[in-house]
């Protein structure tokens, strides 16, 4: 993992095209913005790892079905 330090209205840069701003610090929380192209999916973490437990569910259940059609 990077750890970087930044103040209000820095950024970084990902990747050529996906810029992280620092919008604002109060106290323990940092509203960042966040400048990428449409095609670059932008998640919350919680909600990434909730999309992929649905994903792996969907996934054991459809491989499920397959089976009991092929018995």
């Amino acid at each position: 993992m990077l750890a970087l330090t930044r103040k209000k209205g820095e950024a970084l840069v990902i990747n050529n095209n996906v810029e992280v701003t620092i919008l604002e610090i109060r106290g323990d929380q940092v509203k960042i913005g966040i400048s990428a192209p449409k095609d670059v999916p932008i998640y919350r973490k919680e909600v990434y790892l909730q999309i992929q437990k649905e994903n792996e569910a969907s996934i054991n259940a459809n491989s499920f079905e397959v089976l009991k059609n092929l018995v």
